[in-house]
């Protein structure tokens, strides 16, 4: 079972940008924010060369990595053809301009 985590308010996330989740022991999570204020989470690390995704540049519905610029993704995770391999994608949700995630284990904000 799942459990919805208050992340951040979503303003605290910049338009084209990202904010970390750090987890102990877990993969860290990217939150994402697009122009259109839709929030997406992948784990932070690109399934090429591992990446933080994080740094990468948001445009559309896809970042791409800032080491060789393969784009993923944001929905899916999956990276853009001709480029192959994809990333964990996480439930994320905005309520009262609230983002919440939903994990199965603890996190640290």
């Amino acid at each position: 079972m799942s459990n919805w985590l208050k992340i951040c308010a979503l303003d605290d996330i910049p338009r084209l940008g990202s904010r970390v989740l750090r987890r102990e022991g877990a993969p860290d999570i990217a939150v994402f924010r697009t122009a259109e204020d839709t929030v997406f989470a992948l784990e932070d690390r690109c399934p090429h060369k591992g990446g933080a995704l994080s740094q990468g540049i948001v445009c559309g519905n896809k970042v791409a990595c800032p080491l060789h610029n393969w784009n993923i993704a944001l929905e899916t995770g999956c990276a853009i053809a001709p480029d192959e391999g994809s990333t964990k994608t996480f439930p994320v949700k905005v309520e009262a301009g609230i983002v919440l995630l939903a994990l199965e284990q603890p996190a640290h904000v």
